[in-house]
């Protein structure tokens, strides 16, 4: 009866390699931000990079923006045809400044919550030294929403939250998506 406390000993083996992943996924969304933090803090935009899906991020983000400005304009603007394709121009306008922002030190910024819609503008305005440094999710709740969704929400200092997501690829939590406020 040897064969008995080997099945025993495989089984016990596979539970323990199963609790060891799962565990390792269910802590993947917290090493990832903690991953994204000392990456900024470093300035290492190569080690951000392969915690971020920069491709889906862009998309989510033209689309959030291109909603914005249609919103912005009003239902009198959308409705003529000389203010359609002026909403035309301004989302395709919008989605080349979405490509040259969203990329590790723009997200960088984001987070920190510096603006980097005024460096693009050209108030390059100095980080004051005397004030803290402060970390990119300082005052975050998280929560997971699903088995493959989690979100980290901070409080923006002009109101409202900014929600960053992080999904499961695989085994590997990556950030894909940030709502803006």
């Amino acid at each position: 009866m040897q064969t008995r406390p080997r099945i025993t000993l495989l089984l016990a083996g596979v539970l323990a390699l199963l609790v060891a992943v799962g565990a390792w996924v269910a802590a993947g969304p917290w090493l990832a931000i903690d991953a994204i933090g000392d990456a900024i803090q470093a300035n290492d935009a190569a080690a951000l990079s392969r915690q971020v899906d920069f491709p889906a991020l862009r998309t989510s983000l033209k689309r959030q923006v291109a909603d914005r400005v249609v919103r912005s304009a009003g239902a009198d603007v959308q409705a003529s045809a000389l203010g359609a394709l002026g909403l035309r121009l301004a989302t395709g306008a919008t989605s080349v400044a979405v490509d040259a922002t969203v990329n590790p030190m723009g997200l960088a910024a984001l987070l920190e919550g510096r603006a980097v819609w005024h460096q693009v503008g050209g108030d390059l305005a100095p980080v004051d030294p005397e004030a803290p440094e402060r970390s990119p999710f300082e005052g975050a709740s998280y929560r997971y929403e699903s088995l493959s969704r989690f979100t980290a929400t901070m409080p923006v200092e002009a109101g409202g939250s900014l929600v960053v997501v992080l999904s499961r690829q695989g085994l590997r939590w990556r950030l894909t998506d940030v709502r803006l406020p």
